[in-house]
Parts: structure tokens; sequence; C-alpha cells
């Protein structure tokens, strides 16, 4: 059986992807949860890792930045080494972005995923003898690999547990769900004490304004339209950043190696009431919101059955209404961070993604 005992990094915990979203929350949090731990963030830098994101920590003496990318094996060796734990956050992560170019979503999450696990796996057994590994594990070592509800593919009605059948649908979900099985071939084969997160939909400060939550809100305070695909129709549950990174630290320090821990809400949101929610809260009239035509194989509901991370002993601390309030407050009092986002590279994308659907309903 594997190794239940819970765990504690002694030193030094590896975050890939933590100049992103969740990534760079997760790296914030863990400095403030652990006072001795260490952590350096292992991040490429494309267009949605950004350093401002790490600006809280940035001094911090036990916080250290390497810009790599996790498909170049002698770029991230070296550091995995040495560290106690690696949590893979490093993704391209967009549907959308997906459906107009497969190619770079294979490249990053799944070549990328397995450089990680091969890095971990040769170095943590050559790093000396009190990290040998054992059977079952690897001597006070932990790799987790964050990955998402998706991997699920489109709900019709109930919850999916951890057990269920991976039927994703995009490339994007795809590639996730390909990552998740090189993991766990490397927790069956080499004994590499490997876990596995599925989140649902998490929203908060500092996530890229290409995402439905925050480019409703950024378009909203422009007085821009807010493109809901279709009727507006796909279900959502929302999880808040800072409560999806707990419950990956929690999974990391109590979880099981070889097995995966859902990570979710119970409150089902539509596309419009998200819409709605957000031009409400910033006095903002709902003719903004406009229907557009719908994205292809786009997955209608998501739906996780996280009892299992419950009884891990997470506890997250907002709700919906909540989590939306304080996603939009913090998007209002810091229009800098992502006004220069959308100043650049992002109008090509915007255009190309949203230009020929919004003039086709005017």
């Amino acid at each position: 059986m594997p190794d239940t005992t819970s765990w504690a990094p002694r030193h030094h915990v590896i975050v890939a992807g933590g100049a992103g979203f969740i990534g760079s929350a997760f790296a914030r949090n863990y400095l403030r949860w652990h006072p001795d731990a260490g952590v350096t963030v292992l991040d490429k830098l494309t267009y949605a890792g950004n350093t401002d994101n790490l600006s809280q920590v940035w001094d911090d003496p036990r916080f250290c930045f390497v810009q790599a990318d996790i498909c170049d094996y002698d770029a991230v060796a070296p550091h995995i080494a040495g560290a106690d734990a690696v949590v893979n956050f490093a993704a391209e992560t967009h549907v959308d972005r997906s459906i107009l170019d497969p190619d770079v979503f294979v490249r990053t999450n799944v070549l990328g995923m397995n450089t990680l696990l091969r890095a971990a796996k040769d170095g943590w057994v050559t790093s000396g003898a009190a990290n040998a590994r054992k059977a079952g594990g690897y001597e006070g070592k932990r790799f987790l690999h964050v990955s998402t509800d998706e991997v699920y593919g489109h709900v019709g009605e109930g919850a999916t547990a951890e057990d269920a059948p991976l039927k994703p649908r995009n490339p994007y979900s795809a590639s996730k769900a390909g990552a998740e099985l090189i993991a766990f071939s490397y927790f069956t084969n080499f004994g590499l004490p490997v876990l596995v997160t599925r989140g649902e939909n998490t929203i908060g400060p500092y996530q890229y304004p290409e995402k439905a939550t925050p480019l409703f809100i950024t378009n909203a305070i422009e007085d821009k339209p807010l493109p809901i695909y279709g009727q507006g129709k796909a279900v959502r549950h929302y999880v808040y950043v800072d409560d999806h990174a707990a419950a990956i630290d929690l999974v990391l320090h109590e979880g099981t190696p070889g097995e995966a821990y859902n990570i979710g809400a119970d409150e089902e949101v539509n596309t419009v009431e998200l819409a709605r929610a957000i031009v409400g809260l910033l006095g903002k009239p709902e003719s903004l919101m406009q229907l557009v035509p719908d994205r292809p194989g786009h997955d209608y509901r998501y739906n996780l059955d996280f009892s299992k991370v419950l009884r891990l002993g997470w506890k997250p601390e907002y709700n919906f209404e909540r989590t939306i309030a304080a996603t939009v407050d913090w998007y209002a009092r810091n229009e800098p961070w992502w006004r220069k986002i959308k100043a650049g590279d992002y109008k090509d994308y915007y255009q190309r993604q949203y230009g020929a659907r919004l003039a086709s309903v005017r």
C-alpha cells in the first residue's frame, strides 16, 4: 500500500509555473503558511506568466525565481534535485487558445510534464542516501501535479468523483489528462510519490484577462461588451484562488501518493448569472452582456464530488457571493495591472477570438 504518512517539507518546494495565476497565489501563500520553508518558482514567462504576480514575495530571502522552460531538462533538473517537493502548475490553460493552436498545449502540458517527472526521478534517486528511493516512494519527497475538472468532460447530471473515467473533449483538457496519466505511470513504475489535484473554475486576483471572469470584469469597467458564448447556459462552480491554494497545500502534506483529489465548490452558476453578478457589482447596465456564437465542443457542465478533500480537512472560506465580490473589487482597484496586459499582444488574441463573433451579432 502507498505510504499515507503526512508529509512536511524540510526546506524547499519547487513551484513550476509559479508566475501564473494559481501558481503565484500558491507561492505567496506557501511562504506565509510555512515560515520555515523556501520556495523556488520556475517559470518560462509566456504571455500569461507575470513577475508582478510575485511582487509581494520577491524580496523575501526564502524566495527564488528562475526563468526556465519545463521542457528543458538541463534547466530544471538541478533545481528539482535539491528540492523536497515539486508542485506543477506550469501549463497552457485556455481552451480557446488550444483550439487555435493545439501544438503548444501538447508540448508544454505533456512533454513538459514528463520532463519534470524525469528530473524528479533522476535527481531524487541520485542526490544521496538520505533521499534514496524506498519501496512505495522516495523518502521525504512529494510531486504534486495540478490538473483540472475538464479532464472529466461534460457532466450532464450528478457529480464526478476521482474514480470517474477521463473524457476530455478539447486539446487543452486532453493534454491535461495525458499529463495525469504520465504522472501516475511514474508512481506505478518508479515509485515516485505523485499526487494529482483536479480543480473547478478558479477566480481571484492576478488571473490573466482572457478567462471569462476577468474578461467580463475588465470589459465592464471599460464599458465594452461582455461576450457570452451561445445562450450563456454553461454551468460552472467557482473556487476562490486562495481556497484552491489551501487545498493543494493540504493534499501536498496530507494526501496519499498515487491518488487524485477533486477541489470544488457547491454553487452552480451559469455564464449569464456570472455576467449579471459582475455588472451588478460594478453598477454597469446589463445591456453590456452580449450573446455571441458558441465555441466548438463547449462543455456545458462540470460538477465535482470533492468530498474526498473535505474528509482530508479542507474548509473553503469563500462562497460564490464572497468570491465574485472579492474578485471584482481586486480588478477595480488594480487597473494598472490589467490595463498593461490588455494594451499589448492581448489585443491580437482578443480580435481573433471575439472580433468576428461580436461583429456577427451587431
